[in-house]
């Protein structure tokens, strides 16, 4: 059995790096297809059909399913909820150890965000197009480019002339933009590994703790009166602006006592965000009724239902400092598509696995760091009780964004570090 350590001159390492190079046309080919299907959240089947097709084709053995609502039922409020989930299939690919090592799910998400305003693009929003070795397109960061990092690792390290000993399950899911279903799935199918690595855009740092999020919509009362004699009534607006500014106030005070390690660098830690606001009925009347729906972040070590209480104590709280408020108390709603946190220690097998994969391939240590998004992560680690982490090419702050774009030579040592992970995980033997 070989494995791969920090020594860039390793036999292994040259041998996958030289294989991954001659693969650059075909996975920049398969990348570009991927970026020109469109699959977003609820229409993932196409591109589906296409992943599913390359992995036939690469000898894996491939499941296609649709997942069933009633199987994910049980986990009802960790995703957004659908009435089915027709023509829209996961696909997993399995190849089978040829030894005793362990074993390693290599997962991504195929469904992306809705494209936007493709007037704000300077590139075809679905065009695949490669300028000055950029691959843009929706999609390409966020996560095309992670599925095919998973599987052309996998081919790498064969076509570099080893075979795993532990199973290698590289999966392709649908719907983790709206809470993870997929992923659920999954785990729930049986598919279950040793570890697992998520190739979400990291800058290829190890994420190995992630936020938590839930979604909210608050109503806040007022009373309506004709605009000409406006200080007759409360306006709901003007109440919502109170409540808001508390919750700032919140976001702020939450921010100075989280004290975990990983996340002292990062500025805004838990964010609250307010993401639609629709009030009043007439513009000449003072509106009488708000909704406003958000989302409040959370850390590591904090609970779904321990935040909830906190928050909608927070909402009295305010509510409470208010003369308006106090007697017209908002009303909190929680909404579905909750993500709990996770994490796993940052000296777990996982990743000093990962780290030395990194290394061997950019003669450094790779940066260990904490994220304030929700992600599929949690469910391999609080449902499926996998060690999991994320680590992909690409930056979180082009995805969702126009011109969503993805350095080509960064997938490349995406690659490369995936397929020595492979090998320092599950060990590998030499084929001939």
């Amino acid at each position: 059995m070989a494995s791969v350590g920090h020594d860039r001159t390793s036999a292994l390492g040259i041998h996958v790096r030289e294989a991954v190079a001659a693969m650059r046309p075909e996975w920049v080919a398969l990348l570009q297809t991927l970026v020109r299907t469109p699959s977003q959240t609820g229409a993932e089947g196409a591109v589906q059909a296409v992943v599913a097709a390359r992995m036939r084709d690469l000898g894996l053995e491939t499941d296609v399913w649709e997942p069933r609502v009633e199987d994910l039922a049980p986990y009802a409020g960790s995703f957004t909820e659908v009435e089915s989930f027709a023509g829209r299939p996961n696909v997993v690919g399995v190849r089978r150890g040829v030894g005793d090592g362990r074993s390693l799910i290599l997962n991504g998400h195929i469904d992306t965000v809705e494209i936007g305003d493709p007037t704000h693009w300077r590139h075809d929003v679905l065009g695949g197009a490669v300028v000055d070795g950029r691959l843009f397109g929706r999609g390409s960061c966020d996560m095309k480019a992670g599925v095919v990092t998973n599987l052309f690792a996998l081919v790498a390290l064969e076509r570099a002339g080893y075979a795993p000993h532990g199973d290698v399950i590289v999966e392709s899911v649908i719907s983790e933009e709206d809470g993870g279903a997929g992923a659920l799935a999954a785990i729930l199918r049986g598919y279950t590994a040793d570890a697992a690595v998520i190739t979400e855009p990291t800058r290829r740092a190890i994420v190995a703790a992630h936020g938590g999020s839930l979604m909210f919509r608050l109503h806040v009362a007022g009373r309506s009166a004709h605009a000409c004699v406006r200080d007759e009534g409360v306006s709901a607006v003007e109440a919502f602006a109170r409540l808001h500014a508390g919750l700032l106030a919140f976001e702020a005070r939450r921010n100075r006592e989280i004290d975990h390690p990983l996340y002292r660098p990062i500025a805004n830690k838990i964010p609250i965000n307010i993401g639609t606001v629709r009030a009043g009925s007439w513009p000449s009347s003072v509106p009488e009724w708000l909704v406003a729906e958000g989302r409040a972040g959370l850390v590591p070590g904090e609970t779904l239902p321990m935040f909830q209480e906190r928050f909608q104590a927070e909402i009295g709280r305010i509510a409470g400092a208010d003369s308006w408020l106090r007697d017209h108390p908002p009303v909190v709603e929680w909404l579905t598509g909750q993500f709990a946190p996770s994490e796993v220690s940052v000296e777990s097998p996982l990743v000093r696995a990962l780290a030395a994969a990194h290394a061997a391939i950019n003669g450094a240590p790779p940066a260990i760091e904490a994220a304030t998004y929700g992600a599929d992560m949690r469910h391999f680690v609080n449902t499926g009780e996998i060690p999991c982490v994320m680590y992909g090419a690409g930056d979180v702050r082009l995805a969702h964004a126009p011109d969503e774009s993805i350095a080509i030579d960064e997938v490349e040592r995406a690659i490369e570090a995936i397929a020595l992970l492979i090998a320092n995980w599950c060990g590998v033997d030499e084929v001939a």
